[in-house]
């Protein structure tokens, strides 16, 4: 039977489903592939998304999502956003009652403008723990010492989960603000864009800070407007996710705007690489909910103009230069 079953074989799954299986839990790994699932099984490696990393043994995969949550007491979920909804349909009828579910992905899903806890309650009736921060894979799978946050609604889940995920060299925080921890790491990815296209423009280091620091400013507008606790943004969910995503050659999102600003198109980046990276798509769902709620962001209505109007980055630039003349605060 398995005891945690972590749902999404791209490199931030199999590095957590890892972490828990060096813990000697019994874990077993979903990838939606079943040619993956059974290289994890019989050479202990993802060799398309890990590469050259041993895995631990106490990982089981499967390609059979029923099977994957029908006996786990805990699911993490890691599956890109925009397709939650469709996977946990699959087996929502097979998940215990007792079940706790988290998730580890950061999105905004197009449509209904749901993050990803809301979408899990919605289909399987289980309110969600999130879990969040500034965390590459490839570092931690490493071991090198990160620091992330762990949001649940009830605290006494929250101290139980913090023990099961922590270890010697990932340390989780408690946290009780489920809907800012998610809008900050959803919403960094979408700045993310917009630092790599400033990075791709060549407009230097002072560029790259005024857009971590406005769009910041813009991540904690939405999130008081939409009910979420300003103080969670500048913690690690927000702030400490925000500098990293939008400085590091590791982050998809950020890649994705250096070459915006190189001058490639978006179908030609996203045909080069299977890992997905959530900030395309949740640029359109954090536009929609700027005009949903009235709230002022115009890094992010740059960004959607360039990834979903074709508008020319520099283009984009030139605009967010030349607004009105306010305040900072």
């Amino acid at each position: 039977m398995s005891y945690i079953s972590v749902i999404g074989a791209g490199s931030w799954g199999t590095t957590l489903a890892n972490l828990l299986a060096e813990k000697e839990f019994d874990v077993t790994l979903w990838a939606l592939e079943e040619k993956l699932s059974g290289e994890i099984n019989h050479s202990h490696e993802n060799s398309i998304y890990l590469p050259g990393v041993q895995l631990s043994p106490n990982m089981t995969a499967t390609s059979n999502i029923r099977d994957a949550v029908k006996n786990a007491r805990y699911i993490l979920n890691v599956v890109p956003t925009q397709f939650t909804r469709s996977i946990f349909k699959e087996a929502k009828d097979v998940v215990l009652d007792e079940a706790v579910i988290i998730s580890a992905s950061k999105g905004i899903e197009q449509g209904t403008l749901l993050t990803v806890s809301s979408i899990l309650k919605e289909v399987t009736g289980h309110q969600a723990a999130v879990l969040s921060g500034p965390s590459f894979a490839k570092e931690v799978i490493k071991k090198l010492p990160t620091a992330v946050t762990l949001a649940t609604e009830n605290a006494d889940t929250g101290v139980h989960l913090q023990e099961i995920f922590n270890t010697g060299h990932f340390r989780v925080y408690t946290h009780a603000d489920v809907l800012g921890v998610e809008l900050g790491g959803a919403l960094k990815n979408v700045i993310a864009i917009a630092s790599g296209i400033s990075d791709g423009l060549g407009l230097g280091h002072n560029s790259r800070a005024a857009l971590i620091t406005r769009g910041l400013a813009e991540i904690v507008r939405l999130g008081k407007a939409m009910g979420a606790n300003p103080e969670t943004f500048s913690g690690l969910s927000g702030l400490g996710d925000l500098v990293l995503t939008c400085t590091g050659p590791l982050s998809r999102n950020y890649t994705v705007g250096v070459n915006l600003g190189k001058g490639m198109t978006l179908k030609d980046i996203l045909s080069s690489t299977r890992s997905v990276a959530e900030g395309v798509a949740t640029a359109l769902s954090a536009f929609e909910l700027s005009r949903k709620y009235g709230v002022e962001m115009p890094i992010i209505e740059q960004v959607y103009e360039v990834v979903y109007k074709d508008k020319h980055p520099a283009e984009a630039v030139r605009l967010l230069m030349n607004r009105a003349l306010k305040s900072e605060f």
